[in-house]
């Protein structure tokens, strides 16, 4: 029996760059739709950039219609306006999914690094090296918030369909998790 697709949106917030980044899952394939960042200009009232980012999740949901939409979750920094800042841009791209009525799951950075690479402290390069293998992906991203929102919905497709025990199938280690995902994802042309 052959499982309907899932579009999972992926949500990296910022009120600067906000990236995102769109999978269709078919069949345990994932595939690349979209992934890009939203760049919004210092000189804008805040007010104003907050609206954008509510416009363009509001945009992203119209055209891939996502069953899901995963955001990266708050987390805890020295500056305090910074955090407001950005739990103000995570509330209004979380409060456009929430309108669509598609459900929303936050993961903490930690998570989504772990989920991709393993290791909870590994850096945005490791972070995209690992997403280019597992998606087989050519492509230079010109921010890394878009690789991040990226991380993020595969981070969310994982952790609702874990793969390490697949059918009952184990994995010796990494490198042979990677082989199993490299013959099932694959990248829209």
């Amino acid at each position: 029996m052959h499982k309907p697709a899932k579009i999972i949106l992926g949500i990296d917030p910022g009120t600067l760059l906000m990236g995102y980044g769109i999978i269709e899952v078919t069949s345990g394939k994932m595939i690349l739709l979209e992934m890009q960042t939203l760049r919004l200009s210092a000189k804008k009232d805040n007010h104003e950039r907050l609206h954008l980012i509510h416009q363009k999740v509001a945009q992203l949901i119209i055209q891939y219609k996502p069953h899901e939409f995963a955001i990266e979750a708050p987390f805890f920094g020295k500056n305090v306006q910074s955090m407001l800042k950005l739990g103000r841009a995570q509330g209004v791209a979380i409060a456009a999914a929430i309108h669509a009525g598609i459900p929303v799951t936050e993961y903490s950075p930690r998570k989504v690094k772990q989920s991709i690479t393993g290791n909870g402290n590994a850096d945005k390069v490791q972070v995209w090296k690992m997403l280019r293998s597992i998606l087989n992906l050519q492509q230079e991203p010109d921010y890394y918030d878009a690789t991040d929102a990226l991380a993020i919905a595969v981070c969310h497709h994982f952790q609702m369909n874990p793969l390490m025990e697949k059918a009952g199938k184990k994995y010796k280690g990494w490198e042979d998790f990677i082989k199993d995902r490299k013959v099932t994802l694959t990248q829209r042309k």
